[in-house]
């Protein structure tokens, strides 16, 4: 059977829902004729585990790849693109015994990116036949009162952020989804501004309770090649607390840190801003005229910093995808990381709930090696876009949705006219 998406919401909040259906027969031939080590293809090492060895072991995983089949019915389109395909879930049980599934990075961010909260199975199955049912739960952008109040009071170029939203959500979602997300974004940006005032004076014991840091083993790792390591990041969350409370609690990091920057207007600002990272600790280099510096540091097997998620022009930039439409994008990190061999290592920040700030390291994304230099640093570019595409839609509220992310990309000038 095939999936149902943007089904009318059930009680519960259910807009999806994935139905398939497997033989029991089909999976005893397929145990018959596939080598042990192929069947890590089809199922994960759990999976197989938990199936056991008995006689019932093909119907208990024909139950779990009709659960792998329904789970990429939700998602049509990713599915039609070969973005996404049934192994990208896989089905264990939780400690009560129910089915849990778990999502690869491919589809953690395909249930971000149809701003899909989580997926709910129920298997079943006897000796001919297993069935399974996926339900996919709407994520629901819940903007407190005063985000509300603000996002009425402060049109600051809301009618960006609304188109920046429709750009992204605009084909999953209604608009009172995309209202909801602008509103939770200026909350967002309100909290940011109070924060930046507040946190200075906040004793350092509170500070450093303030922020988790996860995965800093793919920074460490990456750090172990000896070559500097480039930290691809965002305007995501506030990172100035996040970074500034995160890495305070390894003193062995201070000085390592550099950040790369463009001035900020007005000029006391920059002025300010640039006083407080140096002052945590953070070193601040230029991001035009600033490549030796740069390589000096990496030389030196210090961390660069790249805010990478802003417009960049032709004569900075290459035309790269981002969320499915092109994008003028910096090169600069990519020429960096495939000239030197530094490693690129993504990073994000976001605020839970309850105050607590979280920073977080990914794996390290290697560079796409061409034979055409250009088109060498173009694919890369793409992959440093889909890695933020994927630490947007984890928080999307928190991103920098305000700047213009999607100018016009103008025609190469000819010479002797335009």
């Amino acid at each position: 059977m095939s999936a149902l998406p943007d089904a009318p919401a059930g009680p519960e909040g259910a807009t999806r829902c994935g139905v398939d259906a497997v033989d029991v027969v089909r999976i005893e031939r397929l145990l018959a004729e596939t080598p042990p080590g192929d069947l890590l293809k089809l199922f994960s090492a759990q999976e197989l585990a938990d199936a056991g060895e008995g006689a019932g072991r093909a119907a208990s995983l024909a139950a779990r790849f009709a659960a792998k089949e329904a789970c990429a019915k939700l998602f049509p389109r990713e599915l039609a693109l070969g973005a996404l395909g049934p192994t990208d879930f896989s089905v264990r049980r939780d400690s009560y015994g129910a089915p849990v599934v778990e999502l690869s990075e491919d589809a953690q961010f395909a249930l971000g990116r149809n701003r899909l909260r989580s997926i709910s199975l129920s298997l079943t199955h006897d000796r001919t036949q297993a069935s399974a049912v996926a339900l996919a739960q709407a994520d629901r952008a819940a903007p407190s009162r005063a985000a509300r109040l603000l996002y009425r009071l402060l049109p600051f170029r809301r009618k960006v952020v609304l188109d920046n939203l429709r750009r992204v959500y605009g084909e999953v979602v209604d608009d009172s989804e995309i209202e909801r997300l602008a509103q939770a974004h200026y909350g967002h940006l309100g909290r940011l501004l109070w924060e930046f005032v507040w946190f200075p004076w906040l004793p350092q014991a509170r500070r450093l309770a303030m922020v988790r840091v996860e995965n800093l083993e793919a920074l460490l790792t990456a750090h172990e090649l000896g070559k500097g390591v480039l930290v691809l990041t965002g305007h995501f969350g506030n990172f100035e607390v996040a970074t500034a409370a995160g890495l305070a609690q390894f003193p062995q990091a201070r000085g390592r840190f550099h950040f790369v920057r463009r001035p900020i207007r007005p000029e006391w600002l920059d002025r300010l801003v640039t006083r407080r990272f140096r002052k945590a600790g953070f070193g601040v280099l230029p991001k035009r005229g600033g490549l030796d510096a740069i390589l000096d540091r990496l030389a030196a097997g210090d961390l660069v910093v790249f805010p990478f998620d802003q417009h960049a022009n032709r004569k900075d930039g290459v035309l790269a995808e981002f969320f499915g439409y092109p994008a003028g994008t910096f090169r600069s990190l990519a020429v960096i990381a495939l000239t030197t061999g530094a490693p690129v290592v993504p990073a994000s920040s976001w605020r839970e709930p309850n105050g607590q700030h979280v920073l977080r390291f990914e794996a390290q994304i290697l560079p796409t090696e061409h034979y055409d230099t250009n088109e060498a640093i173009r694919l890369t570019t793409r992959s440093y876009n889909r890695a933020l595409e994927r630490m947007i839609v984890r928080r999307p509220e928190q991103w920098w949705w305000v700047h213009r992310r999607w100018k016009p990309w103008p025609e190469r000038t000819r010479r002797g006219g335009t």
